[in-house]
């Protein structure tokens, strides 16, 4: 590469010039009239339209970021309403959540008391056909009692006792004993 840069200079030096890093104004002179004419046509046809599409650009920008910001605060505010209605929703979900456990104590209670009232009152219908069926058997035992009293009464004395009046004499005998015990 120093080779190169040498074999230029070299060249440049021969025909009269200066090297690549030697001072030439003419051809300073030439090159700055030629930037500032093609910097005044530039800015005649290019610059207008470089300019006014940056800043068209400049303004989407800046309208996507108002944009950007309007759509973030309305996101945020939909998450708060969002937690808001979860909170909501799972307070309600306990509510009736306790509701529900507090209505199956309700009817388990009023199963255990109807469960209650029905043997009670299976015990007391129980009660009364044993008394009922007792007060049968101790009419029946009467009526045996009474034929048999009757019965011994006739061979003793002779004669065939079966009238209404010798059966309430046996009754009311019958019935004083009950009184004494």
């Amino acid at each position: 590469m120093t080779t190169t840069l040498g074999m230029l200079a070299i060249l440049a030096e021969g025909e009269g010039g200066g090297g690549p890093f030697s001072v030439n104004p003419g051809l300073m002179l030439w090159t700055w009239l030629v930037f500032i004419a093609f910097l005044f046509f530039f800015r005649k046809t290019f610059w207008v339209t470089i300019v006014s599409r940056a800043e068209e650009r400049e303004q989407t920008i800046a309208a996507q970021l108002t944009q950007a910001e309007t759509m973030n605060a309305e996101a945020r505010a939909l998450l708060e309403e969002q937690k808001k209605a979860t909170a909501e929703a799972r307070g309600a979900a306990q509510t009736m959540l306790a509701e529900a456990r507090a209505a199956a104590e309700k009817e388990r209670a009023l199963g255990h008391e109807k469960a209650k009232a029905d043997q009670e009152a299976l015990v007391d219908r129980a009660r009364r056909d044993i008394a009922a069926e007792k007060d049968r058997a101790v009419a029946e035992l009467r009526r045996e009692a009474v034929d048999l009293a009757l019965g011994a009464a006739s061979k003793v004395i002779g004669q065939r006792l079966d009238g209404d009046q010798d059966r309430k004499i046996v009754l009311d005998y019958l019935a004083t004993v009950e009184r004494s015990h």
